[in-house]
């Protein structure tokens, strides 16, 4: 099968206060999987989004077999069969059109561009074709916003694969995959190498890329550092070339006092998933609520704060029974959820860094009238931005400039600025690279120091046993078992995490 070359010379890009990307080298061939990897903010995504014609100010060179290619826009990028999915799920979809209209999206806005009648049995009929060829089990014509995030991964993947394909760009694919969903997709990834697709495959999940992959290309700081064969190197080495540095020991070892419980809940449901969860957290402590992907973690989490409604149950806080309407109530009472969904629940992407750091406590930054204090917002966020190593070229950024990892801090900080009792991070290192991932372990290590009471849920069964003193392990909706950390391991969480008794 002949092989096709991509390379990509000096690729250079800035936006306002920033370098990006400086004289980038990339190159790989159809019929492999080559990983792409580097910390958040090392302009991974960027290179994609210049190969993939979503940035189109670039300098430098793209060639396919040596002959230079115009690729200034997503649709040339097609043209040349490459295919992107991001890591941004839902910008990515239409909510309100079926999974067979967003899979053959571009066949039919071609249909109507052309003023021909859309074929609509034909396009549901390839859809489901597609679908299946995945193993993927959803109906073509479901709505999109009924999906779980999983599902619309896939279907993502679908509507790449649906056309003719030769480079296919994966953005953080298995962030929010469970095992089995992910182990599927390492399936259909052998596939499209079997049939000569060139994969880029972006992850933080080092084991992934080793068990996947078969070239790395490493980026620091918007340039090049190495390219090497998989089999030629290995995890540890590849964490130095990303970080400049070796990692070290990346949960923190903090001695704590443990002391009353802050948090009760008894017998909590709500209308969908959540059922009779019974949980207790105390002063200093850091639970753990351990699942897989699907468990029901985040709709208790939505629960607890006020954001979903509940049927049953109690929830007790600093001794005094409480029932939160909305989230306003609970933040009122001393709650903070990072949600999981960063950019659609935890931030607003189009305002400025500061802006988002001061959100949830906005009556301090108010003078009289309720006119916000600029000087004592710009003041606060700089600190802030200062303590949490947050990189931005000024507070007045906005947050969707900012890479994946320096999003997720800002989504922290803000909550640390609350000074509340009660911290619920639901998979906060998701799409986090290694190096951020300790400095956000380090921040829920000091909320425990301070005294704060923290709720971990996560998928991530090695960081709950890193991080937690307490766990909890949730099965379809319900606590199935409580474990002391130090007693137990990731196979026993494993165990129960997937039904067993």
């Amino acid at each position: 099968m002949k092989k096709t070359l991509l390379e990509m010379k000096n690729i250079s890009i800035e936006f306002p206060g920033v370098k990006a990307l400086n004289k980038v080298d990339f190159s790989t061939e159809t019929g492999s999987v080559h990983a792409l990897i580097g910390a958040n903010g090392a302009g991974k995504s960027t290179l994609m989004k210049v190969l993939s014609g979503a940035y189109s100010h670039y300098i430098g060179e793209i060639s396919l077999n040596g002959e230079k290619v115009h690729i200034r826009s997503p649709k040339q990028a097609q043209d040349y069969g490459i295919q992107i999915v991001y890591q941004e799920v839902d910008t990515a979809l239409i909510p309100n059109l079926s999974v067979g209209e967003n899979i053959m999206l571009n066949e039919t806005v071609n249909n109507m561009e052309k003023k021909q009648i859309v074929n609509w049995k034909y396009i549901h009929k390839r859809a489901t074709e597609i679908l299946q060829s995945m193993h993927v089990n959803v109906s073509s014509k479901k709505l999109i916003s009924e999906l779980t995030l999983a599902e619309k991964q896939m279907v993502l993947i679908a509507r790449s694969i649906s056309k003719d394909c030769k480079f296919l760009i994966l953005d953080e694919p298995t962030a929010p995959l469970s095992h089995a969903e992910t182990e599927e997709l390492f399936r259909i990834v052998r596939n499209l190498k079997r049939n000569n697709v060139g994969v880029i495959f972006i992850s933080h999940r080092l084991p992934e890329l080793f068990e996947i992959c078969d070239e790395i290309t490493i980026m620091r700081n918007g340039e090049f550092v190495a390219k090497e064969k998989i089999a030629n190197t290995n995890q540890n080495r590849v964490v130095e070339l990303m970080l400049g540095k070796k990692l070290e020991e990346q949960f923190p070892k903090y001695k704590v006092n443990i002391g009353k419980t802050v948090l009760e809940i008894k017998g909590l449901h709500d209308t969908d998933k959540v059922r009779n969860v019974n949980l207790c957290v105390k002063e200093g402590e850091i639970v753990g609520l351990a699942g897989l992907v699907g468990a029901g973690k985040t709709e208790f989490c939505k629960a607890l704060f006020g954001a979903t409604k509940t049927t049953a149950g109690e929830i007790v806080l600093k001794g005094k029974k409480v029932k939160f309407k909305n989230p306003y109530e609970a933040v009122k009472n001393g709650l903070a959820l990072v949600p999981e969904e960063r950019r659609k629940e935890g931030i607003l992407v189009l305002e400025s860094v500061a802006s988002n750091l001061t959100a949830a406590n906005l009556k301090n930054f108010t003078k009289l009238a309720s006119f916000l204090d600029f000087k004592k917002e710009k003041k606060v966020a700089k600190e802030t931005i200062q303590n949490l190593g947050i990189k931005t070229p000024s507070e007045e950024t906005k947050v969707q400039n900012l890479s994946g990892g320096n999003q997720q801090k800002v989504a922290i900080g803000k909550w640390l600025i609350t000074d509340s009792d009660v911290y619920v991070f639901d998979e906060p290192t998701k799409g986090v690279d290694v190096g951020a991932k300790k400095d956000i372990f380090e921040l829920i290590a000091e909320l425990a120091k301070r005294g704060k009471a923290i709720l971990y849920a996560s998928s991530e069964l090695s960081e709950i046993i890193g991080i937690t003193d307490r766990i909890y392990v949730v099965y379809d909706g319900e606590v199935v078992k409580e474990l002391e950390t130090k007693k137990t391991n990731e196979e026993e969480l494993l165990f129960y995490s997937t039904g067993g008794k």
